[in-house]
């Protein structure tokens, strides 16, 4: 089986409508299991208790004719009319037992009367008789006695200070049994409801769920074959559509990127195969032709700066790269950037004095940093650059050094301008004069520069910022500021 096959299948088991279905489900499940597990037993228990408090009201208001009958030595016959008539009026079964004097203390130990005249009467425990007697209060009890549950409360009948007889209220707890079975019954039949609608909800919803991600799926494969033309359909707020909306940015981001790739590989072929082709050209004319002295002169310097223009294509490059792979190294000393930009300006001098332009340094304060020496002048290199390879000849280019001070010796910073009064930059390149590859004029070249420039400021802390308008083009590097020596 194929790799892409095999991960359909295992998709398949583990997408994310089943694991929704399933997590439906199972909570579903777990309601319905603590529902059926917790809520039916305190519902028996519930039921139960109240039905022993209602059979202790009735023992309360009846055991005091029974009382008055044991005291005043009633035939059997009469105590037994009285406890069936309590049977019938209050349908509880009223059982009286005697009490005797044992070794272990008094204990209920035979039948006086009962008003069900059975032979069942006599039990071999009665809990809630034995518990009357024993604290000489009412007590009460759940028995089984023949596999079904029997409810009991029991009031001691004193005489002469000790308890002498108990009357024994009893009731059947089936209708309690039969309630909760009932119940039961509902809830299994409710859950098994719930669950087969919490699995066809589920179903439902996971699958809403799964085609929208299956969408940003498609969408993903065709902008990795290079697609980028097809935006996802918005159509909730919901965080897959904030996850929409943020995928057709990156659509949209990648798209520029890729416009701006194929714009940067035309670019550098050509500033590859332009220098290349003239190298070529001139290594051709001094092997076959010998020209005189001025005539080698001017091809050696011709070939010279085809060979700068390469030497600085290829190391844009591969500062770009370090910067990708976070690779660069940064050093922190402290730097005067005045001292700095004094020293690059001459290294343009045969540049600037074959332009016809002129750099000024001013160096009005101490602007020290903690920065990268090499990498501040590097950045500089590249303003200056800059200024020289998009402004007509005889442009004033002026470098001018400040310290800022916030008032916090800790937000201290310094800031480096570039300042050239040409032509400037015009509106719609301003937002981009900082994005990789992109040239704002036709003058040729890599669109590396600003870009490696602004990345080498943050990457020391500090901001490279354009200010512009009309006849005058200004950047600005500002890096924090060296702390004050003791």
């Amino acid at each position: 089986m194929t790799g892409p096959a095999r991960g359909r299948r295992f998709g398949v088991r583990t997408s994310v409508r089943n694991r929704l279905v399933l997590l439906f489900f199972a909570i579903t499940a777990a309601a319905v299991g603590f529902i059926y597990l917790y809520v039916v037993p305190q519902l028996r228990t519930s039921l139960t208790a109240e039905k022993l408090r209602r059979l202790e009201t009735v023992a309360a208001s009846q055991s005091p004719a029974i009382e008055d009958a044991m005291r005043a030595a009633a035939s059997q016959q009469r105590v037994l009319a009285i406890v069936r008539e309590i049977d019938q009026r209050t349908g509880a079964r009223v059982t009286v037992l005697g009490v005797r004097q044992g070794v272990s203390g008094s204990a209920p130990s035979f039948v006086v009367a009962d008003s069900e005249r059975e032979r069942t009467a006599v039990v071999p425990d009665y809990p809630a008789a034995t518990s009357a007697t024993a604290g000489r209060r009412t007590a009460s009890a759940v028995e089984g006695v023949g596999g079904a549950r029997l409810g009991q409360t029991a009031v001691p009948l004193p005489e002469g200070g000790q308890p002498r007889w108990v009357a024994v209220f009893s009731t059947g707890l089936g209708d309690v049994d039969d309630n909760v079975a009932l119940i039961r019954r509902q809830i299994l039949i409710a859950g098994g409801i719930a669950l087969v609608a919490a699995l066809g909800a589920g179903y439902l919803v996971a699958g809403a769920h799964a085609r929208r991600l299956r969408r940003l799926e498609q969408a993903a494969e065709k902008i990795a074959d290079g697609d980028f033309t097809t935006p996802i359909p918005v159509d909730s707020a919901d965080e897959v559509g904030q996850l929409a909306m943020t995928f057709n940015e990156m659509q949209k981001r990648l798209a520029v990127l890729d416009s701006a790739r194929k714009e940067f590989i035309a670019n550098a072929s050509h500033e590859l195969r332009t220098p290349i082709f003239s190298l070529s050209g001139f290594v051709e004319l001094l092997e076959d032709d010998d020209p005189d002295p001025a005539a080698r002169a001017e091809f050696v310097r011709t070939m010279r700066e085809q060979v700068d223009r390469l030497t600085k294509l290829t190391v844009d490059l591969l500062d770009l790269s370090k910067l990708d792979a976070d690779a660069i190294d940064i050093r922190r000393e402290r730097v005067r950037l005045a001292t700095v930009a004094h020293r690059v300006a001459e290294e343009f001098g045969p540049r600037v004095d074959g332009h016809g332009s002129a750099i000024t340094v001013a160096d009005g304060d101490e602007a020290t940093v903690t920065a990268d020496p090499d990498r501040v002048a590097q950045i500089i290199r590249i303003l200056i650059d800059n200024a020289l390879t998009h402004t007509p000849p005889g442009t004033a280019i002026n470098v001018q050094t400040k310290t800022i001070d916030a008032g916090n010796s800790s937000d201290r910073s310094a800031s480096l301008t570039v300042t050239d009064d040409g032509p400037g930059i015009d509106a719609h390149s301003r937002d981009r004069v900082f994005e990789r590859f992109y040239t704002g004029d036709e003058v040729s070249g890599s669109g590396l520069g600003l870009a490696i420039g602004r990345e080498l400021a943050v990457r020391m802390g500090g901001s490279l910022e354009l200010r512009t308008r009309r006849g005058r083009t200004e950047f600005e590097l500002r890096l924090p500021g060296a702390r004050t020596r003791a």
